[in-house]
């Protein structure tokens, strides 16, 4: 596999998808199947529910999720009742979701499974945490539709991004679209004394040259406009812990300071900004990094769609690679190669 290598470099990577239907399963199964002969012990598991054989909005057929034997796994007690493969229990959590506790097994046997995994990050983190336990070496989440806070750097340690025409219909606006993403999951990392001292911080705070920190006493920006008559008499850094959305970018960007101000958020997943409105802040100077940043590993594409819309996947991944400078790979192509050979 292209990107085997990396990922044997982290515990826990999560494959989250710019949509639904991007072919985050597919990728999912194909580093399945490549790890399955490798010396490490594999576990996987997801926030949502994954590898139901039909879609539940398209109705459209889903690949399911395939188990081999020995692979540990983490779903829900209903999810786990409907196996049809043998199992042992490692653990069974006191946090519950909507289908009940959460199960750690181990398969005894090849098989096809339903994830129900952990509800929110905080689970997800405990879960990952727990596995480590059991003598997992690399755990794999499978995210939820819009869940890109599966790949925070504070639950996982790094990430494989899949997109495609599901995303978009039309190639421009998918590779403009998919660019931003990945742009934002670049930003740098702050200095580690800074993040150190930031890290517990949940209000905005401004920092000046000195490294002084100034609890501006507000979560948001409207707080800000009403308690302040402007945070740069603090500094002429902002750390915000919460999302930062287009009103906050906006009020930087009327800033005549705007140039001098660095924005610092927690991570790419708290950015909730337009592309139209954070590149604005970028173009007039403004600088934005983050407390922790995130390794992505590579970039999938699935060039077809529900629908029927379906991309010229040579000419979808050379657009992508060559905006992104990342590796880019059509999970199933890739597929139908490793079956060839």
């Amino acid at each position: 596999m292209p990107f085997t290598g990396d990922i044997l470099n982290y515990r826990s990577v999560a494959v989250v998808g710019t949509a639904k239907n991007t072919g985050k399963t597919e990728c999912l199964n194909y580093i399945i199947r490549q790890l399955q002969s490798r010396p490490v012990t594999l576990a996987i598991t997801s926030v949502g529910i994954d590898g139901e054989s039909c879609d539940q909005v398209t109705r459209t057929p889903k690949p399911e999720i395939d188990i081999y034997s020995k692979m540990v796994f983490v779903t829900s007690e209903t999810h786990f009742r409907q196996r049809r493969f043998t199992a042992e229990i490692l653990d069974v959590s006191g946090r519950s979701t909507s289908l009940g506790r959460l199960v750690t097994a181990r398969a005894l046997e090849p098989g096809k499974v339903l994830l129900s995994g952990p509800s929110d990050t905080g689970s997800l983190a405990h879960a990952l945490m727990q596995l480590r336990r059991h003598g997992v070496d690399l755990t794999l989440v499978d995210g939820a539709l819009s869940r890109k806070s599966l790949g925070s750097p504070t639950v996982t340690d790094a990430m494989i991004l899949n997109t495609g025409a599901a995303f978009s219909a039309n190639m421009p606006t998918l590779v403009r679209k998919t660019k931003f993403i990945c742009d934002l999951i670049a930003l740098p990392a702050v200095h580690s004394t800074t993040r150190e001292a930031l890290r517990l911080m949940e209000t905005l705070c401004a920092v000046n040259s000195q490294g002084r920190i100034t609890d501006l006493g507000t979560t948001s920006v409207m707080g800000l406009d009403k308690s302040l008559p402007g945070f740069l008499q603090h500094g002429t850094t902002l750390f915000v812990p919460g999302a930062v959305t287009d009103k906050l970018l906006q009020h930087l960007i009327m800033q005549k300071e705007v140039k001098q101000i660095r924005l610092i958020v927690r991570d790419f997943t708290r950015i909730f900004a337009s592309q139209e409105t954070v590149q604005s802040f970028l173009n007039r100077g403004g600088k934005m990094e983050v407390l922790y940043n995130t390794k992505l590993i590579a970039l999938c594409i699935n060039p077809t769609a529900p629908d029927g819309t379906l991309m010229n996947s040579d000419a979808l991944r050379d657009a992508l690679s060559e905006k992104t400078s990342l590796p880019v790979w059509d999970i199933k192509k890739l597929a139908l190669q490793s079956c060839a050979t």
